[in-house]
């Protein structure tokens, strides 16, 4: 029978003490040179040691995971929140467990239950369909949660952290542009829920700041497939829009797909405007013009933000914290 690896043989390899292998292993906060640490790594690999995460948990009241909790994992933006939060949580020897809720209500409050029953020590998530109130209870049993907003929310008294661009300034800047090369008749095509309602507002400030009527369309999520169906209706309309502004690139997507099946040239007969910038929003021909709010950073914030606060580091319970965002010029727009 295999005789199973344990720290102290690691110890013995590394030459320190059986406690210095289990803090080095076990905890991402430390204070052992970075020497110490090569060797007790080295040795780990070398034998092919692997952590009893329940043993750990069980003596540390830590599991050592964290829920990154999102609307649609199929999204390239989410996807790359989620790569952002690993960077840092790597760095911690934290996991990352994702959970795709659809964005529906009841997955949403599904995956908070889960989580609050001792399976991870933290959350970070984009919530369409819960708040403040749905949060209280996990937030003051101790549960950690950042979430990433469409707007600002003020920081309280319970370990909530918000992390949000301004989606109506970013909006109203969008169509600003698109009003600047011309165009009037500018409809709106979007999603329903999460950052619909900010992006929507930012839109008709735009359009209404120089007295043009606004025209919305808005369905129940935010695909390719439904930009595609969107667009096939406002395309047969008269008068046809001569810009279109999508709440996301994936709808922008779909917008320029039907576009092209009808005969109609972007961006001399219809104008195209995306929101998040995903990488398939350069590759599409032409290029998508779109805003960037840089998802991978907002995920290594959310990250570096759980780690001090776990850490102890958080001057206040509750944080609130703005990210950047960025008009991207291409040639759709």
């Amino acid at each position: 029978m295999t005789k199973r690896i344990t720290q102290r043989d690691v110890a013995a390899l590394a030459g320190v003490s059986q406690a210095v292998v289990s803090v080095v292993l076990g905890m991402g906060n430390h204070s052992y040179p970075q020497d110490t640490v090569d060797r007790v790594e080295s040795a780990a690999k070398q034998l092919g040691y692997v952590p009893n995460r329940f043993a750990q948990a069980l003596k540390t009241n830590k599991t050592m995971s964290v829920a990154c909790i999102v609307p649609d994992i199929a999204n390239p933006f989410y996807a790359s929140l989620v790569r952002g939060v690993q960077l840092v949580m790597d760095k911690h020897h934290y996991d990352v467990i994702v959970a795709s809720t659809d964005g529906l209500r009841e997955r949403e409050l599904h995956f908070l239950r889960w989580s609050a029953q001792g399976r991870v020590d933290a959350i970070v998530g984009t919530f369409f369909h819960t708040g403040v109130k749905d949060f209280t209870p996990y937030l003051q049993a101790g549960l950690p949660i950042v979430r990433i907003e469409a707007e600002s929310k003020t920081a309280g008294p319970l370990p909530l952290h918000n992390i949000y661009i301004n989606n109506t300034a970013a909006a109203r800047h969008a169509v600003e542009y698109l009003l600047a090369q011309g165009h009037k008749h500018i409809c709106m095509v979007t999603g329903a829920g999460g950052p619909a309602d900010a992006r929507v507002k930012g839109y008709q400030q735009a359009m209404e700041q120089v007295g043009l009527p606004p025209r919305l369309l808005m369905q129940a999520d935010f695909t390719e497939r439904t930009g595609y169906q969107i667009a096939k209706s406002l395309i047969g309309n008269d008068p046809r829009p001569d810009a279109i502004f999508a709440a996301n690139d994936l709808l922008a997507i779909g917008v320029m797909r039907a576009a092209r099946e009808a005969g109609i040239t972007i961006p001399r007969q219809l104008a195209v405007m995306g929101f998040d910038d995903i990488p398939s929003a350069e590759l599409v021909t032409p290029g998508l013009t779109t805003v960037a709010h840089f998802p991978e950073r907002i995920g290594q914030k959310a990250g570096e933000i759980l780690m001090m606060h776990t850490a102890g580091e958080q001057t206040a319970p509750g944080s609130t914290t703005e990210m950047p965002y960025r008009l991207v010029k291409r040639e759709s727009a």
